[in-house]
């Protein structure tokens, strides 16, 4: 195999959709949870939750749009995996702390 070839993005689609949809709507949950948090006023701010329910779908629409430019499916779940249990790690962290 030259290492041409070996740089090509696989067309593992269903395993990249299925790692978009499931962790990416994961993590698109985590990062809402996050911007609830993090943003002035906290999770009780009046009217942050419907900015908080509105920012899901950009984030999951980028998630989905470029789970697509890995080079493979595992890659995908590996990347996107790992963003999620961080995401939700902070998550955690910001609601012990905060």
């Amino acid at each position: 195999m030259s290492g041409k070839a070996k740089n090509t993005i696989q067309p593992d689609w269903i395993s990249k959709t299925l790692a978009g949809v499931l962790l990416g709507f994961a993590l698109c949950i985590a990062i809402s949870g996050l911007f609830a948090w993090l943003t002035p006023g906290g999770p009780a701010a009046p009217q942050k939750s419907q900015a908080t329910m509105w920012i899901t779908m950009p984030v999951w629409g980028a998630v989905l749009s470029f789970v697509y430019l890995f080079r493979s499916g595992a890659q995908a779940w590996r990347w996107l995996g790992g963003a999620t249990v961080l995401a939700y790690a902070l998550l955690a962290a910001c609601r012990h702390f905060l």
